[in-house]
């Protein structure tokens, strides 16, 4: 009965040409209190009729083995579908499988880099945050410290405590940016009130170069910071 009911709740959507918002937030909520059953069948119905959200979300727990075994295969398959169509979340997850190799999915940088590029100029703050590793580290691209930088910004500038803590760590050595210890100590900051163990380390060492009223500054703008969106490209 469950599965003829979710059934015409689509079908009706849309006939009536409406958005499908509601079953795939639905599944969202299932998601969110780890009922997988649920939300993998209200998203499977949805991402076979092409709804590219739905599509990126089995992409996501084929990846992770939520509600189903893990499956690489699947995961591409969908995760592949939703990124054709511009989803920058299954784009993110696309450049995720590429940089590290999975099983059957052999290692490409170039075709991470592409993925994470096109996820990035939309907005998506992890996908950036990846694309800023690896021009900092030199996968599949010359290293180059700027360009590091000016994508961990844009992530950090979201709230994402990774990208927070390496850019803390380009202003501390200067790699991309000049050399600045109270930006430095504003960003190991944040990154340390979202649970980075090591940014508190960072952050204490960087205030050890520091003057009084620099660390007053750098504490100051941590308060005042907040979060930005990025519009989407």
């Amino acid at each position: 009965m469950l599965m003829r009911f979710l059934i015409g709740v689509v079908v009706a959507v849309m006939l009536s040409g409406l958005a499908m918002a509601g079953p795939f937030e639905d599944g969202q909520a299932a998601y969110a209190r780890q009922d997988y059953a649920t939300a993998l069948l209200l998203w499977r119905m949805m991402a076979d009729l092409g709804h590219a959200n739905a599509q990126g979300a089995l992409g996501y727990m084929y990846l992770y083995g939520q509600g189903v075994p893990k499956n690489y295969a699947e995961a591409m398959k969908w995760s592949r579908l939703a990124a054709d169509q511009g989803d920058a979340v299954a784009q993110a997850l696309l450049g995720r499988i590429y940089q590290n190799g999975r099983e059957g999915v052999p290692q490409d940088y170039a075709e991470a880099m592409k993925w994470y590029r096109l996820a990035a100029v939309q907005g998506e703050s992890g996908a950036q945050f990846n694309l800023g590793y690896m021009y900092d580290e030199g996968q599949g691209v010359p290293q180059d410290y700027a360009e590091a930088a000016k994508w961990y910004r844009l992530a950090a500038d979201q709230g994402d405590a990774d990208a927070q803590y390496n850019l803390g760590v380009s202003y501390a050595m200067g790699q991309g940016v000049p050399q600045d210890y109270v930006l430095a100590h504003m960003w190991f900051n944040l990154a340390a009130a979202q649970g980075r163990q090591e940014a508190v380390k960072t952050r204490d060492l960087a205030a050890a170069k520091m003057t009084p009223a620099q660390i007053a500054e750098a504490q100051r703008l941590a308060r005042e910071w907040k979060p930005t969106a990025q519009p989407t490209k």
